[in-house]
């Protein structure tokens, strides 16, 4: 058996069928609207003067946060404290680890 679905859009403002979904944004949020032809055109030019003044922002969009720094340093941090305390060396229970305890890790073989 074969099945059919339709999408059809409803005029947000009117409840009537719509012809468009208008895409927009104010003050970092975005916002779209589905709309009849005459709705997206009476929305367009009230916006128009301000569209007309504005200044267009380029760059691909929205900015996302940095991209977090990988955890991975090369060594197994739980492995080098084990090791360390077995050696009698102080280490932090949590945190990063000093360069010269890492380095001392390795030179003997780990």
């Amino acid at each position: 058996m074969a099945t059919k679905t339709q999408v059809v859009l409803i005029d947000d403002l009117t409840g009537d069928p719509a012809d468009t979904t208008v895409k927009f944004a104010l003050d970092k949020t975005e916002y779209e609207i589905d709309l009849s032809d005459e709705n997206a055109t009476e929305m367009r030019d009230g916006l128009s003067r301000y569209v007309d003044a504005a200044r267009k922002v380029t760059g691909g969009g929205r900015r996302s946060a940095p991209a977090a720094k990988p955890t991975y340093s090369g060594y197994d941090p739980a492995a080098v404290r084990a090791w360390a305390a077995g050696q009698g060396i102080e280490v932090n229970a949590r945190g990063r680890i000093k360069a010269d305890v890492v380095n001392k890790f390795r030179a003997a073989g780990n």
